[in-house]
């Protein structure tokens, strides 16, 4: 009995199941940790949360940027950008069934027994764990009653970009969107930098990464995330980064979680379907 936390798939089902073939998953017997982002800009977005889904308790998923544009679109007319290639779920006789479902997965998965956390995004250096796990439930609670519409209506934003305890409303579960979806680059006293997505090498004036943040509060704690294709597979400051570029011709990666021993790297090469940007 195996687990296997994967970065984004972004629709490319055929990926997915020849680096889950290489890895030798048994989805009767294994489990599959999935950063966010099953969906969006590859081909078979469909398939690929049909098949998961169908893994029942197998497959534990966070919701990531891509997810959340997908129930936006569905559910409150949200507008779809010439990139995307989600008209068969949206088409699909199942679609309300899945969109059910992918509405109540959760932000953040923590497992005592493997002393992993998992997140698409990122973290701001001010939360610890708890903070993080409390600001989760709360997102997770709106999206799944009956105030979600509302929240989907008003997704979209890079504002407030600071944290602070007493943020309210919507201004405090934009925040906390952006930082479990869209979160790459902050400044050292966590300001969050959402229209920065380039690479390493590329940082901003003033800029770090948000796991490279010095005395950020979850340092001790070990992170999978995915989202940052440009960085590519990345292990460093207990924070794993699995988000390969699948998508734009890169690698799917994944990794075998452990909690004694090092985590197993599996990576398959992929073609690509579409330019970076």
């Amino acid at each position: 009995m195996s687990t296997y936390a994967i970065g984004d798939i972004q629709g490319c089902y055929d990926e997915l199941r020849r680096l889950l073939d290489k890895a030798d998953f048994d989805p009767t017997e294994d489990t599959l940790w999935c950063v966010g982002d099953l969906v969006n800009r590859g081909p078979d977005s469909l398939a690929v949360v049909r098949w998961i889904k169908a893994l029942g308790e197998r497959a534990v998923v966070v919701l990531g940027n891509h997810d959340l544009h997908l129930l936006a679109v569905a559910l409150a007319d949200a507008r779809l950008s010439k990139k995307d290639t989600l008209d068969a779920i949206l088409a699909a006789p199942d679609r309300d069934e899945l969109l059910h479902w992918l509405r109540h997965r959760p932000l953040l998965h923590h497992s005592e027994k493997k002393g992993f956390t998992m997140l698409h995004a990122g973290l701001p250096p001010q939360w610890d764990l708890a903070q993080a796990q409390t600001c989760a439930r709360e997102l997770e609670d709106v999206l799944r009653g009956p105030d979600h519409l509302a929240f989907l209506q008003q997704l979209y934003g890079n504002e407030p970009s600071r944290w602070s305890d007493e943020l309210a409303g919507m201004d405090r579960l934009r925040f906390i969107t952006n930082c479990f979806t869209r979160l790459r680059w902050c400044t050292a006293d966590g300001e969050l930098l959402l229209k920065e997505k380039g690479g390493l090498e590329q940082a901003p004036p003033h800029a770090l990464p948000w796991f490279s943040v010095p005395d950020r509060r979850t340092r001790d704690d070990r992170l999978l995330f995915g989202h940052w294709s440009t960085i590519g597979f990345l292990a460093e400051n207990n924070c794993w980064a699995l988000d390969s570029g699948c998508l734009w011709g890169g690698r799917l990666s994944a990794v075998r979680v452990r909690r004694k021993k090092p985590l197993k790297l599996i990576e398959l090469d992929c073609a690509g379907y579409q330019e970076p940007g």
